[in-house]
């Protein structure tokens, strides 16, 4: 490959990496803002980050700009819409465990 090929081939990895890490965005923003993370799958994110994860690592050792920033950023995007959605789930079932025992305690 001649050094103009190599460029677009990186050029091309970066239109990528823009194209992919912006489309998350929308709902890091979202999530983020209102905190509702009612519709998201936990399995669906704990995987997902992982492999982000994973991808900034294989990035890294190949030492491939475009990936490893892409997955940098996405991994925290990733990360804190898991972290909002944890913490969601822990809230839910301490009310649920909290309803519960008052209804044992009525009853």
């Amino acid at each position: 490959m001649t050094n103009l090929e190599l460029m677009n081939l990186e050029m091309l990895g970066f239109i990528a990496a823009i194209a992919t890490t912006s489309s998350f965005l929308p709902q890091a923003i979202q999530v983020l803002k209102t905190r509702d993370t009612a519709s998201l799958s936990l399995a669906m994110y704990s995987i997902f980050t992982v492999g982000v994860a994973l991808w900034l690592g294989y990035g890294l050792v190949i030492q491939d700009v475009a990936m490893i920033a892409a997955n940098m950023i996405t991994f925290v995007l990733a990360a804190s819409i898991l972290a909002v959605k944890v913490y969601n789930e822990v809230q839910a079932r301490r009310e649920k465990d909290e309803l519960n025992e008052d209804c044992l305690a009525e009853c």
